[in-house]
């Protein structure tokens, strides 16, 4: 967590703990000191009562460091739930970027000056899963349920990837396994349908492209800020 005189970026946890440290922190910006360390029971007597120790190290720094890359989530498709999704994800700590081939639909994106969401317009939207940063995820929900397989297709050859998302139904996925398998992709780390929770068969009903965002993205999330084994397969 950075301090300053006037604000502060990053946290480390929140609560009484986090302004002890930040009023600690500017005491130390007042009296010019460089180094500092703090050891708080976390106890009845901060407000808190989750019990043990915390120690913290605090010290100064010439300059500010960087702002972590925000990982890359590439969003298919920017009809309405597209857009909600985009909308949502440039609240959140990563980068999204919206692609489609149609620039009328591109067009209706949110308002780039006011938002960190990228908009790619091009022909082959295969082509930006091949090219994209290591640790992408993938959001598929184009207009065409064959484009749709084959951008599920490239997501599922990047091993990288930590969410691999498909609109749709049961019946789409169940559709798209069998095309997977039949070109010898191992179709386990797809989530579809999205933003349904843990019981893929009992997905949300409410079908407006706000909620079907809000809940993708907290599924996102999730997903970004847990570790997970190569090896784990997704409902």
């Amino acid at each position: 967590m950075v301090v300053t005189e006037h604000g502060t970026r990053g946290t480390i946890g929140g609560g009484q703990l986090e302004y002890m440290a930040i009023d600690r922190a500017r005491t130390m910006i007042s009296k010019g000191e460089t180094r500092a360390e703090m050891d708080v029971p976390l106890g009845p007597e901060i407000g808190q009562c989750c019990g043990g120790r915390v120690r913290l190290e605090l010290s100064d720094v010439e300059a500010t460091p960087p702002e972590p890359e925000r990982p890359h989530v590439l969003i298919f498709g920017a009809g309405h739930v597209g857009r909600a999704l985009a909308r949502a994800l440039s609240l959140l700590p990563v980068q999204p970027i919206l692609i489609d081939q149609r620039a009328d639909e591109l067009a209706q994106a949110p308002n780039l000056a006011t938002t960190n969401l990228a908009t790619r317009l091009t022909p082959l939207p295969e082509a930006e899963i091949r090219t994209a940063p290591q640790g992408s995820a993938y959001v598929i929900l184009t207009h065409d349920h064959a484009l749709d397989f084959l951008l599920g297709v490239e997501a599922l050859k990047r091993p990288d990837a930590p969410y691999i998302g498909m609109i749709g139904s049961m019946t789409k996925r169940a559709k798209f396994i069998r095309f997977a398998r039949e070109n010898g992709i191992d179709p386990g780390r797809l989530t579809c349908p999205i933003g349904a929770g843990p019981d893929r068969a009992k997905p949300c009903l409410d079908k407006r492209p706000e909620i079907i965002a809000a809940l993708t993205a907290a599924e996102l999330i999730t997903r970004l800020t847990t570790p997970v084994s190569s090896s784990q397969k997704y409902p």
